[in-house]
């Protein structure tokens, strides 16, 4: 997924990931109120929904992540994508989870 593409459905990225809706949307600072409109069709802002890819998709810490690590990730991307794909497998795992 680009940066700033459209998310069409949290519902089911929440889903798929076995969250419930203060959990899921918590990590992105939304309130589970506000996250539940999101997943009933309003409109979700661009930061929101780039937040909700970074922790979700691409499963970034925010609370760990610097600025500079987000430019170097954007970055690699754009330069090398089998790269970054070989790096994010290798870090994750097959399963797509931390080791």
């Amino acid at each position: 997924m680009k940066p700033f593409e459209r998310i069409t459905n949290p519902r089911s990225i929440r889903r798929r990931l076995r969250l419930n809706q203060q959990e899921f949307w918590s990590r992105v600072g939304v309130t589970q109120s506000g996250g539940s409109r999101y997943e009933s069709g309003r409109s979700m802002p661009r930061p929101v929904r780039e937040l909700l890819r970074l922790v979700h998709i691409e499963r970034i810490e925010l609370a760990k992540a610097k600025g500079k690590d987000f430019e170097v990730v954007s970055y690699l991307k754009r330069a090398n994508p089998r790269l970054f794909r070989a790096l994010t497998r290798a870090a994750l795992g097959r399963n797509g989870r931390k080791k």
